[in-house]
């Protein structure tokens, strides 16, 4: 079986490696599996790499049934990665990220397909359909990545097709009437000079939660996905390697979060109480949810003695519509919908160079956007809360057209020099250009007029609306992101070393908002870290570590209010100041003997404000960082039974944990979710050197009720809302290669 890397955490590395290293002789003890990452844009081992990384590879993705990265969230250290209310993508490394869905806001964590930054978090929640390997970079990424890495970035690769024909089909039933199906088929079409791919996904699956109103269940799945690659070699120094990919979900209903407080009716003129079980919803606006993407991305490369030379051209674009229910009652008082259309054009040129005792890596990039969005409210039972409070009817349906064009361009450059066989320096700089335009419309209709989403789009700017206002706004910024690293190797197998670097993350306008152009200034965060790397025992054992210190200037924050004149709902975009964050990072894995591992990782995460102004006050006190839990890891061990002529089972158990994590702005106690542990366990059945496989598996095996994402609407419309991570899953998967 594949020894990739599982996670691991909350485990002494010192037993561990006495453990290993009292067991057989080396020849008769597995080593663990070398690891090969792209991170600093060159193939290198993972062990030489001077930062932060984690890298799964498609054996390791198969054997732990990782469907989405979503999945990988408990394997990375100081990592959160969850969908979030409208298809997006919800990524945090060490403290750092974007929690709002909304397109006037870039990720703070940057993700890549095939090399391609991904400009919007809808279609980024990434499904794993034959994968190469997944990387996790943490900390910020400002010199080779740069745009909006400013908290890190997380890689998928495909894999490239082969000389050989080969493939495999796949298919996994699971509770929850959970079906996915995957077929692959690769392999050479004209000799060994031109090779493809194809690869083709259907995944559906009912929702974990029920609407109360009408019986069905809530935030289903139904996804197809497609790859087809060519790669085109006709010498043996070019090559041009060309991928096209869709994808398309379209669920019966959207994802409804449960109401943790209760809520005014207009209807019955009284507070709707609480439901107690959190897989119970209401919902009246959850009938729309729809996302599409495409893309192709040609990279052409070409080898000259020490130097390569690379272009990567990528065009992408998607659509979303959706129908949020964010009263989550029996109520028409709080319907969110968002129409969004985006097309994103990107190209980067790079030479890289590898010599004795010089590498090298520079290039060019340049990223061109555009985005549609129409959204609004649908609120026929919609009121305003006043003192006393009063609660008083006040019918609105909304909306805003929002234009935008984001540009950006970037020149950037990296060294790495060996002073002596032991010893080497990393020496980056990035300069980046960014540039913002929108155009902002908003009309308020009668809701007798434009009773839904889709008539005040038909109506928008055709006189029927009222309280008309607008505004277009432009502006610019760039930034320099330097970054300097020390490393030294104290042995073969260990490496030591320090850096510091920077990232960035462009500002922009606050899109909700369509009377008057509010700007919100660039992110900036200067990183300090320092790691060990070591593979110990005759390589039983691979620890490696990562200290962390953050300083961290003008977070961008998105939160929710009531405007204190008229009681209205507001949403506010804009800069908390300042905060830091400092922490330990381990990753651990061990062969304690040919049939049996170990591994984990664990995490200590202290983050704080040290300055947030609202209203002129400093409440910095009063806050906590969003998705930063203190504490956070995994442990996990396996075993191999032979089963002679009958194959090979291999037994994983798991466990994962994370301390109590905000999941607000606000800091809201209610939706704080407070620490809890999951259980996974897996059988893998496999031939060895045969076809077939089978994996059995379950995950949050105790059933574990948490809250993984969440809104405080307590000013208006007076309501929290929790979004549930799955309850218990289990599934069979069995798998034919050839």
């Amino acid at each position: 079986m594949g020894y990739g890397k599982r996670a691991l955490g909350g485990v002494s590395a010192l037993a561990l490696l006495a453990w290993a290293g009292a067991v057989h002789a080396q020849d008769e003890v597995t080593q663990v599996e070398e690891l090969t990452v792209t991170a600093r844009r060159q193939t290198e081992n993972l062990q030489d790499v001077p930062a932060a990384v984690s890298a799964f590879g498609a054996n390791s993705l198969y054997e732990d049934q990782v469907e989405t990265v979503g999945d990988l969230q408990s394997h990375v250290p100081n990592l959160s990665l969850h969908v979030g209310d409208a298809s997006n993508a919800v990524v945090y490394i060490r403290g750092v990220g974007q929690i709002d869905s909304i397109s006037f806001n870039d990720p703070g964590v940057g993700v890549y397909l095939d090399d391609v930054y991904m400009g919007r978090v809808q279609g980024s929640f990434l499904d794993v359909i034959d994968p190469q390997q997944i990387e996790v970079l943490r900390g910020p990424r400002g010199t080779l990545y740069g745009r909006n890495t400013i908290g890190g970035a997380l890689k998928f690769t495909s894999a490239r097709p082969t000389n050989e024909v080969e493939g495999y089909l796949d298919a996994t039933l699971g509770n929850y009437d959970d079906r996915r199906f995957k077929a692959v088929l690769g392999g050479p079409i004209a000799s060994d000079v031109l090779l493809g791919k194809v690869a083709f996904a259907a995944s559906r699956r009912d929702g974990y939660t029920k609407n109360l109103l009408t019986g069905e269940d809530d935030g289903d799945k139904d996804t197809i996905a497609g790859r087809i690659s060519l790669l085109f070699r006709p010498t043996s120094d070019f090559s041009a390697y060309l991928t096209l990919d869709a994808s398309r979900n379209s669920p019966d209903a959207s994802r409804t979060p449960h109401r943790e407080t209760p809520i005014y009716s207009v209807n019955t003129g009284a507070l709707r109480p609480v439901i107690a079980d959190p897989d119970v919803v209401e919902a009246t606006y959850n009938d729309l949810e729809k996302l599409k993407t495409r893309g192709a991305a040609l990279t052409l490369q070409y080898d000259r003695g020490p130097f390569t030379f690379k272009s990567i051209t990528a065009y992408r674009e998607m659509e979303y519509r959706t129908h949020l229910d964010l009263d989550s009652s029996p109520d028409e008082s709080f319907g969110i919908y968002d129409f969004e259309d985006q097309d994103q054009t990107s190209q980067e040129l790079q030479v890289l160079y590898k010599g004795e005792r010089l590498s090298a890596v520079a290039g060019l990039f340049y990223f061109k956007e555009n985005d549609e969005t129409f959204a609004g409210l649908v609120g026929p039972d919609f009121f305003v809360i006043l003192p006393g409070p009063t609660y008083f009817p006040f019918p609105a349906n909304t909306s805003g057209l929002r234009l935008a064009e984001n540009t950006s361009a970037a020149a950037y450059a990296q060294l790495d020099y060996k002073l002596t066989d032991r010893a080497s320096v990393t020496v980056g700089a990035r300069y980046t250009y960014e540039e913002k335009w929108t155009d902002n419309r908003g009309e308020w209709f009668d809701p007798a007029v434009a009773p839904s989403a889709e008539d005040m789009e038909r109506l928008f700017r055709t006189g029927a609306g009222f309280n008309v206002t607008g505004f277009e706004a432009e502006e610019d910024w760039s930034s320099f992101t330097p970054k300097v690293a020390f490393n030294y190797q104290l042995s073969d197998d260990v490496l030591t070393y320090v850096s510091a670097s920077k990232g960035f993350k462009s500002g922009g306008f606050n899109g909700r908002n369509t009377a008057a152009a509010q700007s919100f200034d660039p992110e900036t965060q200067w990183s300090y870290e320092a790691g060990l790397k070591t593979e110990l025992a005759e390589r039983r054992v691979r620890l490696n570590l990562a200290a962390f210190y953050q300083d961290y200037k003008n977070l961008q924050l998105s939160r929710f209010a009531a405007d204190p004149a008229t009681g209205n709902f507001v949403a506010v975009f804009d800069n908390a100041g300042r905060a830091n964050m400092y922490g330990l990072e381990t990753e651990l894995t061990a062969v304690v003997t040919p049939k049996f591992r170990i591994e984990a990782n664990g995490a200590y995460l202290h983050s704080e404000y040290d300055e947030y102004i609202d209203g002129g006050v400093d409440i910095s006190d009063q806050r906590h960082l969003v998705n930063a839990p203190k504490w956070s890891g995994r442990l996990s061990a396996s075993y191999d039974l032979d089963l002679g002529d009958a194959g090979e089972l291999t037994f994983t158990g798991g466990v994962s944990y994370r301390s109590k994590t905000y999941l607000t702005v606000s800091s809201s106690e209610v939706l704080a979710q407070d620490g809890y542990a999951l259980l996974d366990a897996s059988v893998v059945w496999s031939q060895p050197g045969g076809p077939w496989s089978v994996v059995v598996s379950g995950r949050n095996l105790t059933d574990e009720r948490y809250r993984e994402h969440a809104f405080d609407l307590t000013d208006s419309p007076g309501v929290q809302l929790g979004y549930y991570g799955a309850p218990r899953t289990y599934s069979v998967n069995v798998r034919y290669r050839f």
